[in-house]
């Protein structure tokens, strides 16, 4: 049986809505953002921001396929891998919350 860490698990999941740049998310007074106030909300969140990021490098990259002008390849590959990042970092997640759950159902009482 695995062991979770919830606060590694937790901070992964910050790390990667940070990395998204969230323009959903609200700002506060001070001007950083706010947390999502549960674990769903945060959840997603951070699903649309990684479908945001999946249809901004697909527009991208369909733009440069095309030959449009001023679509650099630099800037396409950039998007591309973002998006890649954020699905495996989802796919991680995921697969956390899997195992977790199975845990949690084996447990006896």
């Amino acid at each position: 049986m695995t062991t979770i860490d919830v606060n590694s698990l937790l901070s992964q999941m910050r790390r990667m809505t940070a990395v998204t740049e969230l323009p959903s998310a609200k700002i506060d007074t001070v001007g950083k953002t706010a947390a999502p106030s549960d674990f769903g909300a945060l959840l997603k969140q951070s699903l649309g921001s990684v479908a945001d990021l999946q249809k901004t490098a697909g527009v991208q990259a369909a733009a440069f396929e095309r030959g449009d002008k001023g679509v650099d390849l630099a800037q396409v590959m950039l998007s591309v891998q973002k998006a890649d990042l954020g699905l495996s970092t989802v796919t991680q997640v995921r697969n956390k919350m899997v195992d977790a759950y199975k845990d949690i159902m084996n447990m006896s009482f």
